[in-house]
């Protein structure tokens, strides 16, 4: 005899009723939206860093097309610039979430800040070198 075969659903998750959660459609682009400009307001109001980057990396994405000598080489240089924001929006995300878990020192939320550091050194080194490389290619070539 055959055991009856049933389909297994997965367990709900409790975030399944969330509020929060994506509903689709155009006034999910619109929410969207809106939670990235907040985002982007967040980074500026708090964020020295990002600040600082943002500072920084303006006047080279506006130098990118004339740097470059070609399309490709204008948007290695801006994606690069761009790339270290990106990087250090997700770090600033992940240090305003170790801030609301705990003040207090821990080991991990702590490793956590420092890995999301690392990660913004190491964007910030490889703009470094794409700009270094097409400028000297520029130069010397």
């Amino acid at each position: 005899m055959k055991a009856a075969r049933t389909r297994m659903r997965p367990p709900t998750e409790p975030n399944d009723r969330s509020p929060f959660k994506s509903h689709g459609g155009l006034r999910r682009i619109v929410r969207a939206a809106g939670y990235s400009w907040a985002g982007f307001k967040a980074a500026l109001r708090h964020e020295a860093a990002f600040r600082q980057e943002l500072a920084l990396g303006l006047p080279l994405l506006l130098a990118a097309p004339w740097v470059g000598r070609s399309v490709a080489e204008a948007l290695l240089l801006a994606g690069s610039v761009v790339a270290v924001w990106v990087v250090e929006l997700l770090n600033s995300a992940l240090e305003a979430l170790a801030d609301e878990i705990a003040l207090d020192r821990r080991e991990r939320l702590g490793r956590a800040k420092d890995l999301g550091s690392a990660a913004v050194t190491l964007a910030l080194l490889m703009a470094l070198a794409t700009w270094g490389a097409v400028v000297a290619g520029r130069l010397l070539g």
